[in-house]
Order: C-alpha cells, then structure tokens, then sequence
C-alpha cells in the first residue's frame, strides 16, 4: 500500500483508472474510508485517473495524538500532491471531506481545477459542536463501538438500512475500526470549522450535492456553501441522507456527469 510520510505520520493512498486521465482526489466523511466510494468508481474510472486518499486517523493512515485542525489535514492533502507532482486537480469531498476540500480550495487555489462538496457545511452550530463533544467523549471512555448504531441511523435513511444489510455490514465495520485517537482528533478539527467568510475566494467550478433527508448536514448548509461560492451549482438528491453516494449512486453519479461533462477539457 503505497503511503506518503507527513510531519512524522503516514497518509495512505491509492491509484485506479487509466494513467492518461485527469487526476480526481476523494475525501471521505469521518469515521469512513476510502472504500466508502466504491459505488462511484465505475464511473470515475471512466474519465479519470482516481486518487482515493484516507485522511489522517482513518483506514490505512496512522492515527496520531491530536489535536488536529482542518488546515493541517488539508496540509496532508497539499502535500501528498506536492509529492506526486499533481495539480491542479479536480476534487470530491464528502462530509468532512468537503470541509478540507473547502479549506483547500481557500488556502491553496492552486492545487484545484474543480471542486465537488457533498453533505458537508462551512461552520458548525452549537448543538452540532456540543454533540460531537459527546461522541469524543464516549468514544474516549469505551470506544468505537457504542457509536456504530447511531452514526449508522444519521447517514441513511432506515428504509435503505432495512434493504442493504451487506453494504451497512461493510459501513459499521469502518466505524468500528476508527482509531479512537483519529475518530476524536478529527472531530476536535470539525468543531473548529468557520470557513464560511472563506469561501467566496473559491473561483474553480463547484457543485454542491446533499441528500435531502440528511439531518448531520442539512440542506440548508448546502444552501449556504452554495450562496457563498460564486457560480456553484445545487444538487439535493431525493430519498437520501448523510452519505448520499451510498444510498443514491445512480444520481450522484448522474449530477457528477453533468457537472464534469460542464468542465473545460484537461
């Protein structure tokens, strides 16, 4: 498994798709992996040389003490590009994700050529701040476990959790096998989120997709990242909540098409 060291810490990636493509880079939600894009990789594939990456404290990156902020995982990510001698590069984001890929568009406008955010926000309200003071707390004093069910209920809709035991098996396993420093250093990263005065300098083209049953991030939020980012486009996708990819592959792909199929040629 190929991995890149930063700052005393090892940031693991992956490649798929023809070499001769353009390069799009995927960041996955919290307490995920890049395995969570599997449903959009027959697509992506098509047109792109993809680099999945595991954000630090997730799936095959180490999990250091924290604290972490958003600008020093959004440094992972500047420097593993730096490193390949990528850039600029479309990107995608989910959640979290879509936070650094907001940071990154922000403070390295260099590095982008588009920019894809998915069921993410720019800045967190109190009771979003003082929840995830809860689940690091719990996640401290007896692990990852007791947050499987619940972290479950927040990103699908329980008519899709009902129908796909397998891909849920799949999901709950990733929760489970977040490293607590990395579960909890992260969520110490998103309480520090305030990226919505930054967001207007974001000029590379921007779509904006959320599920419209997501109650984590709401459509609202995306509404807000919208207005900020001077011709985004807004995609709420029906039947969907948290992780829209997931429960809705069809049509988030087909809103990527549309987006991607809008951008300059490489």
């Amino acid at each position: 498994m190929p991995h890149l060291a930063v700052d005393g810490h090892r940031i693991h990636y992956r490649f798929d798709g023809p070499e001769d493509r353009p390069v799009i880079v995927l960041a996955h939600s919290l307490a995920a992996s890049l395995a969570m894009w599997a449903p959009q990789m027959p697509y992506l594939t098509t047109r792109f040389r993809v680099l999945a990456v595991d954000m630090r404290g997730h799936g095959g990156s180490d999990a250091p003490d924290g604290p972490y902020h958003l600008d020093g995982l959004a440094g992972d990510f500047a420097a593993l590009l730096g490193h390949l001698g990528l850039g600029p590069v479309d990107f995608m984001g989910l959640s979290m994700g879509g936070m650094i890929g907001m940071t990154l568009a922000a403070k390295h406008p260099g590095l982008l050529r588009s920019v894809v955010l998915c069921d993410t926000m720019c800045e967190v309200p109190d009771s979003f701040r003082t929840a995830l003071e809860g689940r690091m707390d719990l996640a401290r004093r007896d692990g990852m476990a007791p947050l499987v069910e619940p972290t479950v209920a927040r990103w699908f809709t329980a008519p899709f959790v009902a129908r796909n035991p397998p891909i849920l098996d799949a999901v709950r396993a990733d929760i489970r096998n977040t490293p607590v420093a990395g579960y909890v250093g992260c969520c110490g990263a998103i309480q520090t989120l305030a990226l919505r005065d930054r967001i207007g300098d974001i000029r590379v083209p921007t779509l904006v997709i959320v599920g419209r049953d997501d109650p984590a991030t709401p459509v609202a939020a995306s509404a807000v990242i919208h207005r900020g980012i001077p011709g985004s486009t807004l995609v709420v996708l029906d039947d969907a909540s948290h992780l829209s990819n997931i429960e809705q592959p069809a049509a988030f792909d087909a809103a990527l098409a549309a987006f991607h199929d809008r951008l300059p040629s490489a």
